[in-house]
């Protein structure tokens, strides 16, 4: 009988609380198998800062709340424990390839907003720059309530 392992699914978000729409996309992807989710929120520092400046830092800090409060409701969605964390990285590509070179990843779960910097990334190929992971990578949609 072939071993099964935990499936890795790194979740790339702009903002620290989930929308309706990740949640039940993370709801829909937990129900298939084994899986183990980490949430990785973009620095929602303005990009132009150095990567060493205070508001980079204070902005993260602010963000790294939002996000221990809705644990639990991403956990719930999720089925089990979700790992998450604020990127000190404004730029989306940057922060997946940080997380892909420090922990193994198989899916990389894009959960844009309209209207919004991740969401022009898109636009710019963001999920067919991501290719060269050899992840597969899946885009949620912005629900209508977003």
């Amino acid at each position: 009988m072939p071993e099964t392992r935990t499936h890795r699914i790194l979740v790339l978000t702009d903002r620290a609380d989930p929308t309706p729409a990740l949640l039940s996309a993370i709801r829909r992807r937990a129900e298939t198998g084994d899986v183990q989710f980490r949430l990785v929120v973009l620095n929602p520092a303005r990009a132009e800062l150095h990567l060493l400046h205070p508001e980079r830092h204070d902005k993260a800090a602010e963000a790294e709340q939002v996000l221990r409060r809705a644990l639990p409701l991403l956990e719930e969605a999720a089925g089990g424990p979700v790992i998450g964390s604020v990127s000190v990285r404004h730029d989306p590509m940057d922060a997946v390839e940080e997380t892909v070179y420090s922990e193994p990843v198989d899916e990389v779960m894009l959960s844009p907003l309209p209207q919004h910097h991740l969401a022009t990334w898109l636009h710019q190929d963001l999920e067919h720059r991501l290719a060269h992971l050899d992840a597969r990578v899946t885009v949620v949609p912005a629900g209508p309530t977003d």
